[in-house]
């Protein structure tokens, strides 16, 4: 099957680490990647060619030209002043990495501050699992971009660890039927959202199922020191199960007070 991919992407002076990606992924389409990493001659013709031979030198000799090509087509006209003097596509595109990249050193502490971020993040109680995700892989790409591997389980547990309170009882329930170290983030997202959408139905099924669950989320909120609302007792009429917002009794101390008056009228 022919493959013809299309033009090269553009380096207008931002997003040099998109850029870098796209290009390497463009080269090596091009058989052309192996001239960038080794920058080296083809070895010379051994003695009395073969036609096939010379052919295949001379395509192994143009390499180096058309990745040339191929990264001076791929920049703006300001960018390829700056590469214009190299000698090789390999200085090339090192000068260009060294540039808009920065030294192994910058690179090294970019990294650093990144992960340091990433050890950082929470969910927060605002967020659906999938905003949460996205702030996580918004870093790890970053760091992916610098050159740094990034596994997909490191992302996982991430996320499995750092999920709000109210996502205990539904990791619990998927870690009795999948091995969450060999879990990808889209399955791990999805399978949350099935158990999610699983337990609402089985609620609208079943409300008395509804109410338990509220009271167990009572009972959580009682372990950090508040009562569960269905414990709690009205200051006003001393019955529990409401607040003294919703509370419609008269302290009867109130009562005895009014009728104290009429009492002593009569007297």
């Amino acid at each position: 099957m022919s493959f013809t991919p299309p033009p090269p992407p553009v380096f207008t002076r931002e997003n040099y680490h998109i850029w870098i990606v796209k290009m390497k992924t463009y080269l090596q389409a091009h058989d052309l990647w192996s001239v960038i990493e080794n920058d080296a001659e083809p070895p010379p013709l051994r003695a009395n060619p073969t036609i096939a031979h010379m052919r295949q030198h001379a395509e192994e000799r143009a390499k180096k030209h058309k990745a040339m090509a191929c990264l001076q087509n791929g920049v703006s006209d300001v960018i390829f002043t700056r590469i214009m003097a190299c000698d090789s596509p390999k200085q090339a595109w090192e000068k260009l990495k060294e540039e808009f990249m920065g030294t192994d050193k910058t690179r090294q502490q970019q990294v650093m501050n990144l992960r340091r971020d990433f050890e950082n993040l929470r969910m927060r109680e605002s967020e659906t699992i999938k905003q949460y995700s996205d702030r996580i892989m918004a870093i790890v790409n970053s760091i992916r971009l610098l050159g740094v591997d990034f596994t997909e389980s490191r992302v996982v547990e991430k996320v499995i660890t750092t999920l709000s309170e109210k996502f205990e009882s539904k990791i619990s329930s998927l870690e009795d039927s999948r091995d969450l170290s060999a879990i990808s983030l889209s399955e791990l997202i999805n399978s949350l959202y099935a158990l999610k959408q699983r337990r609402a139905n089985r609620q609208e099924e079943n409300p008395e199922a509804a109410f338990q669950a509220k009271a167990s989320e009572g009972s959580s909120v009682s372990a950090k020191g508040k009562k569960p609302w269905h414990n709690r007792r009205a200051k006003k009429c001393k019955e529990f199960g409401h607040v003294e917002k919703v509370c419609k009794g008269k302290p009867k101390e109130a009562a005895q007070q009014q009728a104290r008056p009429a009492e002593d009228l009569q007297a």
